[in-house]
């Protein structure tokens, strides 16, 4: 069974669909966005599948997509929300995971105005972001092998960090 050179995982505006895209071209590898997943077998966006079936039914077709993608190789890619499940997190535990931090001001500024996001739609976005954040770190901190910040460099060198932190892997396997 081949699995993920990488998983991506990180809160809504950390980069998990940038960072990913970049880190597939450099290791010449396929990149697998679950969200991407979801919204084909659905026929429908993530935020209209939340929308109408509401999370927790959200949440089970997720788990399924995560099982799927960890079965290829290559760059994974998960929801912000994908690690609140155990299920997922089950998954995740023979999985080079980088979980992609970003401090709260960044992650609104990102994420403002972005109605494909119906989780962070609310009246006051940065109390929202920060609730949501704040309910989700520990599992994605329980979740990762390696955490690099993706707010304070550019995706340049959030690549090259990740790179540099497969080849020191690698290089103890």
């Amino acid at each position: 069974m081949s699995v993920p050179t990488i998983v991506l995982v990180g809160p809504p505006g950390s980069g998990k669909s940038t960072i990913g895209r970049r880190l597939s071209r450099a290791l010449s590898t396929r990149l697998t966005d679950t969200d991407e997943m979801i919204e084909q077998r659905m026929g429908k966006t993530c935020g209209e599948v939340f929308s109408e079936l509401g999370e927790p039914e959200f949440r089970r077709i997720e788990e399924q997509v995560v099982a799927e993608a960890l079965t290829h190789d290559g760059i994974v890619s998960l929801g912000g929300g994908a690690v609140i499940s155990q299920a997922t997190r089950d998954l995740l535990a023979d999985h080079n995971v980088v979980y992609l931090e970003i401090s709260i001001a960044e992650g609104v500024r990102r994420t403002a105005g972005n109605n494909s996001r119906p989780v962070l739609q609310a009246a006051d976005p940065e109390a929202h972001y920060r609730a949501l954040y704040e309910a989700r770190r520990a599992f994605y901190e329980d979740a990762a092998t390696f955490k690099v910040r993706s707010d304070e460099r550019s995706p340049q060198r959030v690549v090259a960090e990740i790179l540099s932190y497969l080849d020191e892997t690698c290089d103890e396997a």
